[in-house]
């Protein structure tokens, strides 16, 4: 990271902190409710950090790193800080899963706040014609729904598109949004996690 990104990066994050915008202010409102807590029913969903490019290249392996699109040094320091920042939060984590993507798997391992379950649900529905309609995405679905009642936070890391098709919500890379499931079975946005 050069010095000139360094000085713009903080001096958004100092502006940032010093006068944050209403939308800023509302979507950090909901961690200082759960701070410190062991929340019943959250689910973060989080898209992997940073990995340049879109999709994956054409001889694309699920276990082969080296076919894939992984994350750059940016991309690692921006998931260690994701997890510094959820650690100071001190809300108890229930589980984490990700993707078996590369980039995911890796994104959720440099969170360090828990053993990685992989979960083929999350694996990205890049090339699907209607994500929305996938079971994978049905099956995220009933997971979500099904920690309705459980105490601790769920954190889910995989794509843009799958959350996009869960919440209807495009994220940035590193970026999360926190989401609650209701009684009738809809998935409700409680909230947002700091982009790094």
């Amino acid at each position: 990271m050069t010095k000139l990104k360094i000085a713009i990066l903080l001096a958004g994050i100092l502006g940032a902190a010093l006068v944050p915008t209403a939308a800023q202010a509302k979507d950090l409102k909901i961690w200082d409710q759960l701070q410190g807590t062991n929340p019943t029913g959250y689910v973060l969903l989080m898209r992997h950090a940073l990995a340049p490019g879109i999709g994956d290249p054409e001889n694309f392996q699920v276990n082969d790193c080296s076919t894939q699109r992984n994350l750059n040094q940016e991309g690692r320091q921006d998931a260690r800080e994701i997890g510094q920042w959820l650690v100071r939060r001190e809300v108890k984590i229930f589980r984490v899963e990700s993707s078996r993507w590369c980039r995911a798997k890796e994104t959720a391992q440099l969170l360090d706040i828990g053993r990685v379950r992989l979960n083929k649900n999350l694996d990205s529905l890049f090339q699907d014609s209607d994500p929305a309609k996938d079971p994978q995405t049905a099956n995220i679905k009933k997971r979500i729904f099904d920690h309705r009642k459980i105490k601790g936070l769920l954190v889910m890391v995989g794509h843009s598109v799958n959350i996009q098709a869960l919440t209807g919500i495009s994220l940035d890379s590193g970026e999360g949004v926190l989401i609650r499931a209701t009684s009738q079975g809809k998935i409700k946005v409680v909230g947002y996690s700091p982009a790094p």
